[in-house]
């Protein structure tokens, strides 16, 4: 399954919530998701390079054997990762780092001739 097929399992809603959260505020909006459901979702976010962070805080809340069942072996990491640094399950997504976009061309494209020979 590629990674753009797989659909997450939660509203897009609640996502939008979890992606903006703050680190206080992380634990009683993920308490409100069923355990096996915050499972999948911990693996769905850490899969996903711009919210593997939150995957982790998520993944902190999260039985192993949960995480195993929905992740394979990717969960049973994940769940290592989450316990080993507390300060990794905390890191959310408004820490990252910021994007950055190029203010000028590229490159020079050459001029286009007007004259089109039939």
């Amino acid at each position: 399954m590629l990674l753009n097929e797989e659909t997450c399992p939660v509203p897009e809603s609640l996502l939008g919530q979890l992606y903006r959260v703050t680190p206080q505020g992380l634990p009683a909006l993920i308490d409100a998701v069923p355990a096996n459901t915050r499972a999948m979702l911990a693996v769905y976010c850490f899969r996903r390079s711009h919210l593997a962070s939150l995957g982790i805080a998520i993944a902190a809340s999260c039985e192993e054997d949960d995480l195993a069942e929905h992740g394979g072996n990717l969960g049973s990491d994940l769940f290592a990762k989450s316990r080993r640094s507390p300060m990794m399950a905390e890191a959310l997504p408004s820490q990252r780092k910021k994007i950055t976009l190029s203010t000028g061309p590229i490159r020079q494209l050459p001029p286009l001739d007007d004259d089109i020979e039939d």
